[in-house]
């Protein structure tokens, strides 16, 4: 069977080699040349690796490495799909999938139940957040991956599943049984109203069904007597074109410009238009968004803002402006290509200039202002490119500290809240919730059951600092001063756990909340001290405020 596969792939590789040759042999072009010698190349490299190599090689893995590094040389977002791959894929476009409705993440050498959703499969059968799997089907997890793991729980619908997990706390391995299902993710998780007059949408993706939920919302909010509407896409990645420009379209008058794409094959630049009644085009609106707001959602906060329709609350958004299309490649698999990119009514790209310079996080790091270019909205506001889309009302969001982040790393905040979960049968609402004392205490000791320890990186910064300085020979002229720093820089966990207890005590009641009352739970919770959420509101109640931002 190897050999047959190993023969396989290079027939494949052969053929392609001989459709390159013959598509390029006729044609003296030097650029068609260079790609039918580099094939040929490629050909005759894996062929001698492949027969010579000192250990066996996986062809199929090795051939998908090199397809994937070329593709990362172009940009991040430039990707092949394998079959393998292709229920993922439908899961990111339509937000449908047969399965059993939960997240599941690796935990450790384990994986677990990260969250099961409300009223479906998972939730039915009994299973919770924490549940480590232990056998599905009769196939025993340990050493597989979390796509190993996902492909077994997902299939044809109706189906049943026996599924064995540990549960911490309990002795015994608990068998369930559980049914697979249609699940449908929904874009819009929670809407509600804000008080009396202001209402609420959460949006946290853009699949085929993303424009009619923000629609429906829409109807019962006004239904309720709001008076201003707050879109929330922070942490919102993107998604479908066409459901970001429906979504605008609910806000802006008919013929409106909402996006356009632009790119090197010109027969498919196109502008997309509001070519549909739109609900309100008066309500003020308030879009909320972060680091995390990619794509679709910077085509809505961007077209938002460019015609002036409503105000952009919160920080810069991510910076991806680019267009992929999908081309269909042999064996059921695709290429997801960049093939464009995005310019928002004002004519502005929202796409980063680099893709190399960014955050920790992916988002726009620091923009030269010589790169940077004016633009004006409809309103004749001054807007810039350069990378995202910035507020109009920029609030900036409060840093963890590294212990907060170690805990979150290491699993710590997600382990006590099983751990609670399994003391406690019920808790209050999510909007009265409270972590009490005694709840914070009993996290303390549950650290130091679990011999938790972590590292700060302003020691790292400190002795990468004390190291050039020894370097230098001027160590011995501030050692005093860096034995200082040192210690109070080094991590000291009862210190630090008094120092950062609001904090930790918000993340830990967060967890705890979704245990209970499910992902609405998690974003009611969110939304109760919320600064981003606060100023959006203190804006829109204050009309005279928020038609300024759109006159300045």
């Amino acid at each position: 069977m190897k050999v047959f596969k190993k023969n396989g792939i290079l027939l494949i590789l052969a053929a392609l080699l001989l459709s390159s040759a013959l598509f390029f042999g006729f044609n003296r072009d030097e650029k068609n040349f260079e790609i039918s010698k580099n094939l040929n190349i490629y050909h005759t490299l894996f062929r001698e690796l492949n027969m010579f190599y000192v250990d066996e090689i996986d062809s199929g893995d090795l051939i998908k490495k090199s397809m994937d590094a070329m593709l990362s040389s172009l940009d991040p977002y430039t990707t092949y799909i394998p079959e393998s791959e292709m229920e993922d894929f439908k899961l990111m476009t339509t937000g449908e999938y047969a399965g059993i409705g939960s997240l599941i993440s690796k935990h450790g050498d384990n994986i677990i139940v990260a969250e099961p959703y409300k009223d479906l499969p998972a939730d039915k059968a009994g299973l919770k957040a924490g549940d480590v799997f232990v056998e599905i089907n009769g196939i025993k997890i340990k050493k597989k991956n979390t796509s190993d793991v996902s492909n077994l729980l997902k299939g044809q619908a109706n189906k049943p599943l026996t599924i064995k997990v540990r549960r911490p706390g309990v002795d015994k391995i608990i068998e369930k049984e559980v049914v697979r299902a249609e699940i449908q993710l929904k874009s819009v998780p929670y809407h509600g109203m804000l008080g009396d007059s202001i209402g609420y949408i959460n949006l946290n993706q853009f699949t085929n069904k993303a424009a009619g939920e923000v629609r429906n919302a829409l109807r019962e909010l006004k239904a309720k007597n709001a008076k201003s509407i707050i879109l929330d896409l922070r942490g919102n990645p993107g998604g479908l074109l066409d459901q970001a420009v429906d979504i605008v379209n609910l806000f802006v008058e008919k013929g409106e410009d909402i996006v356009s794409t632009k790119g090197k094959v010109s027969q498919w630049d196109k502008t997309y238009k509001a070519e549909k009644v739109p609900m309100d085009t008066q309500i003020p609106i308030a879009v909320l968004v972060n680091r995390g707001s990619a794509s679709a959602s910077e085509i809505v906060s961007g077209a938002i803002q460019d015609l002036d329709r409503g105000i952009v609350v919160g920080q810069r958004t991510f910076g991806k402006g680019l267009v992929q299309t999908t081309r269909n490649l042999s064996y059921n698999s695709k290429l997801k290509v960049t093939t464009a990119k995005y310019y928002i009514p004002s004519g502005r790209c929202i796409q980063a200039l680099d893709y190399s310079h960014r955050n920790k996080d992916g988002s726009v790091g620091k923009v030269p202002d010589t790169l940077i270019s004016e633009f004006k909205t409809k309103n004749g506001r001054i807007v810039r490119d350069g990378g995202g889309i910035l507020p109009d009302v920029k609030v900036e969001m409060d840093l963890f500290s590294s212990l907060s982040v170690a805990l979150i790393r290491k699993h710590e905040i997600f382990d006590y809240a099983t751990f609670f979960a399994n003391k406690h049968t019920e808790i209050a609402d999510a909007n009265s919730f409270e972590l009490s004392d005694k709840d914070y205490e009993d996290f303390k000791q549950f650290l130091k059951t679990e011999k938790f320890e972590y590292e700060s990186e302003s020691i790292e910064i400190l002795e990468a600092l004390k190291k050039s300085a020894k370097e230098e020979k001027c160590f011995s002229l501030a050692k005093a001063e860096f034995d200082d720093i040192t210690a109070k820089l080094t991590p000291n966990l009862d210190r630090d756990l008094e120092m950062f207890e609001k904090e930790i005590k918000t993340l830990l009641t967060y967890e705890i909340v979704k245990r209970y009352h499910y992902q609405i739970g998690g974003i009611l919770y969110a939304l109760r001290d919320d600064k981003v959420l606060k100023e959006a509101v203190s804006v829109l109640k204050d009309q005279k405020k928020y038609q300024e931002i759109l006159k300045k």
